[in-house]
């Protein structure tokens, strides 16, 4: 595994993960996630969903209703899918999906969202050394979370949820969101660097043939093949600069 360093003389670009990246949200997801299934499995001969385990196996870094799908079928149960309009917390993938989103729209509205302080100090550096930069989120809330932590304007370019849809791009560990994100950035594969924190990233970065996969550990999870591990990217090095294209 390599030293945690973006040598920009090989590196165009870095694409951000949102949760867990740039956005310290992953405990609100967590803590949502949790409300929404045991209330769904109360009453059922299986335990509550685990906040650490469950949470980094089954739902971090994959969209919601994939989440929601991976998790049940880990617990040997399964619901119909129902539909976008279902009420939330009805027994099926929407239903639980929207219970979720439900509960932590609440937290966010309530709280806010902040951003981690070496993120936004290392967008400041790429950005001085000519690097672009695009935040990717496989959440329909994404712009509305980066926009909330005031660090919009530190990205060239944003891919969330709706563009997803709208495109029909699956989310994490499929590395379309990534993709996509360096095609509007207009450069290969090789040369961007993606981070991440989830293992479903890890394993979509790697997947699409990124030039970089960086990944944050948090507690309890593990490095993938992730070509750098650090806990904080105020630990990553950043070398050289992006040069300007000639004319």
């Amino acid at each position: 595994m390599n030293e945690p360093v973006i040598d920009l003389t090989a590196i165009g670009a870095v694409v951000f993960d949102t949760d867990g990246v740039v956005t310290d949200t992953a405990r609100g997801h967590a803590a949502a996630w949790k409300h929404a299934f045991d209330a769904f499995l109360r009453g059922r001969s299986t335990p509550p969903f685990d906040i650490r385990d469950d949470y980094l196996r089954h739902v971090d870094g994959r969209p919601r209703l994939d989440g929601v799908r991976t998790f049940l079928t880990a617990r040997g149960l399964s619901v119909p899918e129902g539909a976008p309009d279902d009420e939330p917390g009805a027994p099926t993938v929407h239903g639980l999906g929207l219970a979720k989103d439900r509960s932590f729209m609440e937290q966010v509205d309530k709280y806010g969202v902040a951003a981690f302080p070496s993120t936004v100090a290392l967008l400041h550096e790429l950005r001085h050394r000519g690097a672009r930069t695009a935040a990717v989120s496989a959440s329909l809330h994404g712009r509305k979370l980066v926009g909330s932590a005031g660090v919009m304007h530190l990205f060239d370019l944003m891919v969330d949820g709706n563009d997803a849809a709208l495109m029909n791009l699956p989310g994490t560990p499929d590395p379309a969101l990534y993709l996509e994100a360096a095609r509007r950035l207009n450069l290969p594969a090789p040369k961007v660097a993606v981070v991440v924190s989830a293992l479903p990233g890890i394993e979509a970065g790697v997947k699409g043939g990124f030039g970089l996969v960086v990944a944050v550990r948090g507690e309890g999870n593990g490095p993938g093949d992730a070509h750098a591990v650090l806990s904080d990217l105020g630990d990553l090095e950043v070398r050289g600069r992006v040069l300007p294209l000639r004319s």
